[in-house]
């Protein structure tokens, strides 16, 4: 078995169109055009529980049902530092900059939020799925014009390798503006009957 085959990916989400996928079939669709009302129905029809959801900027919540996508099955102990993660997107928090400027450019009508300015950070997502999770463990958030399949390769690589992480999530979580992807997936110890994680997978499976 040569070096580059030693892990597997496990499974791989896809949020987009108001349409959630779990390994390429469709778990989940939503009314089109209308992220708030398929994000809200995604939570419901779940039956998820956790109140502070409703409070989160749109990027966020898109982190957290994909993040919830991924790993609603997953059996482990809470909390745990063994599931690491790596987000990215291309626009950091400019959706929720661009409310926040909103709240403070009119001098004479000046009302700036904290509900709102503590999303004006892109890794707040991170924080809102560990949370969530309860993880307790190694998580970063990069910025890149598109998703970086080689850096994300070898980031997930080292963290397992290193033994930082026993599982590894990877996510693009773009949103701006109404426009918004999530591509996420899990990488482990290499698994019978997964796909071997290699880049050619991993472009093979980013379908957005």
């Amino acid at each position: 078995m040569t070096e580059q085959y030693k892990y597997s990916i496990s499974k791989w989400c896809t949020v987009s169109d108001e349409v959630v996928s779990l390994n390429d079939k469709v778990v989940f669709t939503g009314d089109k055009g209308d992220f708030a009302a398929f994000v809200k129905a995604y939570y419901k029809a779940n039956e998820i529980d956790y109140s502070k959801f409703f409070k989160m900027d749109p990027m966020s919540k898109l982190a957290f049902i994909g993040a919830e996508c991924l790993l609603m099955d997953e059996v482990f102990e809470k909390p745990t530092h063994d599931i690491a993660l790596l987000f990215s997107n291309a626009s950091s928090s400019l959706d929720t900059d661009l409310k926040h400027s909103e709240t403070i450019v009119d001098r004479d009508n000046f009302y700036p939020s904290p509900a709102v300015f503590v999303y004006t950070l892109a890794n707040i997502c991170l924080a809102e799925v560990s949370i969530r999770h309860k993880l307790q463990s190694e998580n970063t958030f990069f910025i890149s014009p598109r998703f970086d399949i080689d850096l994300m390769y070898a980031q997930a690589s080292y963290l397992l390798e290193t033994n930082r992480a026993k599982k590894v999530v990877c996510s693009w979580v773009e949103y701006l503006e109404g426009t918004y992807q999530f591509f996420g997936y899990v990488v482990e110890p290499q698994q019978e009957g997964k796909i071997e994680h290699t880049k050619e997978n991993i472009k093979e499976i980013y379908k957005i």
